[in-house]
């Protein structure tokens, strides 16, 4: 029978393979069908991700997953980078089965990264600070990286990060390459280039501005905008008036406008 732990893990699992969108609803009736269980599992399901900050309640809109704002987004990578900075400093060597793992996960991201499966690849980018964390032997860390990467997931799908995912998998291969020397000091400041990268690739505000949509709304309206300079026609023959110039219409691209949804989970 599945189980709330069975549901919460699922859609942490489609969160990080990008198969759930920032604000995709999480209905309970619908879950309950798709997992064959009653809808107190699927609430409580939904109760545990709500702790650990993977989705929210609302009275109108149900259960849904959140849509973290720009500060949000600062802070998870903040902490991120406080955890796994962290983990990496504290460490005095990586024995060769913790090395053989990380070598196995990126030899699945490469071939991820080389087929069609965008899911697969997301998963696997996002999974590598985990499974680095249980290989140093962290299982609750490791935990704590699943949701924190999660949620850097949904800010990256938020915020249109343009980072590169064989950007992603060569900064990992760097890593384990300097773990593997003994190289600790390096590998942790590659994390951080690392994490640094993946943050300054999103689309993000330089500085917060809790004013700035009704700022731009308030400006002056310029009533006046000066004309271009044109070149001085050129006398027209004696006789024949000049032709007027025909007027050309822009006709603005269609938008796209793609609404969100539940996903494929199985």
């Amino acid at each position: 029978m599945t189980s709330a732990t069975d549901i919460s893990n699922r859609i942490i699992e489609a969160v990080m393979a990008q198969k759930l969108a920032p604000g995709s609803r999480l209905g309970e009736q619908q879950l309950a069908m798709l997992f064959d269980c009653s809808r107190t599992i699927v609430r409580e399901a939904l109760t545990r991700l709500s702790t650990r900050g993977i989705v929210t309640v609302s009275a109108r809109r149900g259960w849904y997953v959140i849509e973290p704002s720009e500060d949000e987004a600062r802070e998870a990578f903040e902490a991120r980078r406080v955890i796994e900075l962290g983990l990496l400093h504290q460490l005095k060597s990586v024995d060769k089965a913790a090395v053989r793992q990380l070598k196995n996960h990126l030899q699945r991201e490469k071939a991820a990264l080389a087929g069609s499966d965008v899911g697969a690849r997301s998963f696997l980018l996002g999974d590598f600070h985990v499974c680095l964390a249980e290989c140093l032997g962290n299982s609750l860390l490791a935990d704590t990286l699943r949701d924190f990467t999660a949620r850097t997931t949904l800010i990256a799908m938020l915020y249109q990060s343009s980072h590169d995912a064989a950007q992603s998998c060569a900064d990992h291969v760097r890593i384990v390459e300097a773990l593997e020397a003994g190289d600790i000091a390096r590998a942790e400041a590659l994390m951080s280039e690392h994490i640094g990268t993946v943050q300054d690739a999103l689309r993000l505000q330089a500085a917060h501005d809790p004013l700035a949509e009704l700022r731009d709304a308030l400006a002056p309206v310029r009533k006046s905008a000066a004309a271009p300079e044109a070149a001085a026609p050129a006398t027209p023959a004696k006789g024949r008036a000049p032709r007027k110039a025909a007027a050309k219409k822009s006709v603005p691209p269609p938008s796209d406008d793609a609404s969100t949804y539940l996903g494929a989970l199985l």
